[in-house]
Order: C-alpha cells, then structure tokens, then sequence
C-alpha cells in the first residue's frame, strides 16, 4: 500500500466524519467487537503497542503486556498476564521468535474466539530472515528488530489495520483513516532520515551498537553495522571479542559507539576507552521516550530520537528531523507497563 499525502486537516475531517457516521450506524450490526463497543486489544512491546494505538484509534483498549526498559528477547509474562491474554479479542505480538514465553501463554489461554497474530512473522518471508551477532543462524532465532525500519513499521500498520477491519468491520472507515495517518508520518519520518544522512559520507555510517537492533534499518537505509555488544545469550563478549572490535573501530576510525541507558555495557566503556571513541549510552529500540502521554512517548518518537542520536553521533547533523512533528495524528491511550 503506498503512503497517503492527504493533507491532515483533511484527513481530520475525514476521520470525525467517519466516527460520526459510525455512531449512527453501530447498533443493530454484527460485529467481533466487545459488548462494551470496544475491541480487547494485548500487546507485547511498546512500539508494537504505540503502532496498534496510532490504527486502532479510540474502537479499541490497548494493553501493552512488556514494561518498558524491559530485556523483551527474556521476558516471562507474569500470571497476571493470563487473564489480559483471556479476555483479548486479539494478542499483536512481534513474532520472529522473540516472545515465545508469552506466544505459548497466549496459545494456552485465549479463548476460542481470540486472534493471535505475530506481525514479523507474517510480513517478513524466510527468505528475508537477517542472522548476525546476537541472532547467529545456528540458533535458528532470526533478528526480529523490524520496526526500527519505518518501511516495516508501515507494514506492521497496515497489517493491524486488516485484523482490525476483519473484526470490527464497522470500524473501517475510521482504521482506513488512522492508517493514511501513520503511514504520512512514517513515510516523513524515512525521507528526513534520507535527508540528513547525507550529512555524514556513507562510508562512515557504521554502528557498533549494545544491541543488534537495525540490521534490517541498515539494510535499507544503507548503514553498515559492524558488531553488536550483546551475543546471543545476553552476556557480556569475551575478551577476545572485545579485542576484535577494539581493532575494528580504530581501522574504521568510528567516532562513537552507541549503547543503551537501559543496558549498561561495560565492555563498550571499555572499547570506547581504548580506541578514543565516545561512548554514547542513549539509544534505545524499545524503550519509548518521555512518559505516557507525550508526544515523543511513540514510535514515531522513539525512532526520531534514535535517528537523531546516531547521525549527530557520527559527525552529521539532522535538522529536517529534529524538526519533524513527531505529535500522533491519533490520540495514544494505550496503557504502557512501566
């Protein structure tokens, strides 16, 4: 589906048309959704959640299942999560391997009527699979980080969207509406990134990372990454792995290295105090920023920031995205565990 340019205003219009035409021709229709009007809606990471609330809009309440900050690849659901998992009309997890413990759950206590469906998985064909530091190909255990690419993002939007509209058909109009939306301000997002990456050469965009979060943004958007902090059991690399990227970021000559500030790497304090390069702990691939509630506490924030951090971080600059309006078209009112 390609993007949508209609002009906001417009699409405002358009989607308080739709709510209202809704509301007079809600009663008295079949449909999926709950008695109380609303679908049932859990999630597991929070930029799943911030993508199903930007399409959902207000037809749906949305229960985000992984606090924020949370390791998502270690994640056991709490017994309180059964009875979320129960009463959802419909579970949107990532897929790709990466909240087995809470797919099994949901499998084992949904009712017969509920829909799990995991996004990565089912947009992604096997060919496309990307295997690397943290996901070595042996495990079996693809990289599941697509939603830090917008164009996957904008996959999983439109994916929401058709679950949406097949269990709550009275709805489409204002989901159809939700999407053109996210998809503008997606498509924004990708073409300012494109824009101020030319800042920096592209020999010179490298990420040595805490996590190996943008293999598939790399792709895309052609980065390179030249290793990954975290293996894939998620302990600290060996000495000779640290050495190896020791050597590999002063021949590259890589001016920074990013971790986290939910993960705390020791080794690339340890890498950055060896090779001279600076060691920038704020980048994140699932923590939202800001607090529920603020504009930046969404995807579309998340991912501005990240883009943000790594081009500044690298030499460059990023006006066009430090200026993007990174406010939801759609109200967010999905609940985020903290």
């Amino acid at each position: 589906m390609s993007p949508s340019r209609t002009p906001r205003a417009l699409r405002a219009a358009l989607a308080a048309a739709a709510v209202l035409a809704l509301s007079l021709t809600a009663c008295g229709t079949d449909s999926d959704v709950a008695e109380d009007g609303e679908l049932s809606i859990v999630t597991t990471v929070a930029p799943i959640t911030s993508i199903t609330a930007a399409v959902a809009g207000d037809r749906a309440t949305i229960e985000g299942l992984v606090p924020e900050g949370t390791n998502s690849h270690t994640f056991e659901p709490p017994p309180s999560a059964s009875a979320l998992l129960e009463r959802a009309d419909l579970v949107l997890v990532n897929g790709l391997r990466l909240e087995e413990p809470t797919v099994e759950l949901a499998e084992a206590t949904m009712s017969e009527d509920g829909r799990l469906v995991e996004l990565g998985t089912e947009v992604l064909p096997e060919s496309d699979y990307l295997y690397d530091f943290s996901f070595p190909e042996e495990d079996g255990k693809p990289n599941p980080h697509l939603w830090t690419d917008p164009t996957w993002a904008i996959r999983y939007a439109e994916l929401v969207h058709e679950n949406l509209v097949d269990l709550d058909p009275e709805g489409e109009a204002t989901y159809d509406a939700n999407l053109a939306s996210f998809e503008e301000q997606a498509t924004e997002l990708s073409d300012a990134l494109r824009a101020d990456q030319e800042s920096v050469p592209a020999d010179e965009r490298v990420l040595l990372t805490y996590h190996d979060a943008y293999a598939y943004f790399a792709e895309t958007y052609d980065w390179q990454v030249i290793g990954a902090i975290q293996p894939e059991d998620f302990a600290e690399p060996t000495p000779k792995e640290v050495a190896r990227l020791i050597d590999q970021v002063r021949e590259q000559e890589v001016p920074t290295i990013f971790g986290s500030e939910v993960f705390p790497s020791d080794a690339l304090e340890e890498i950055g105090r060896a090779t001279g390069a600076r060691y920038e702990d704020t980048l994140r691939d699932d923590d939202l920023p800001g607090a529920p509630g603020d504009p930046e506490h969404s995807w579309l924030g998340l991912m501005r920031s990240n883009y943000v951090t790594m081009l500044t971080g690298l030499g460059g600059s990023a006006p066009t995205l430090e200026a993007l309006d990174v406010t939801p078209a759609v109200p967010d009112e999905a609940t985020y565990p903290q």
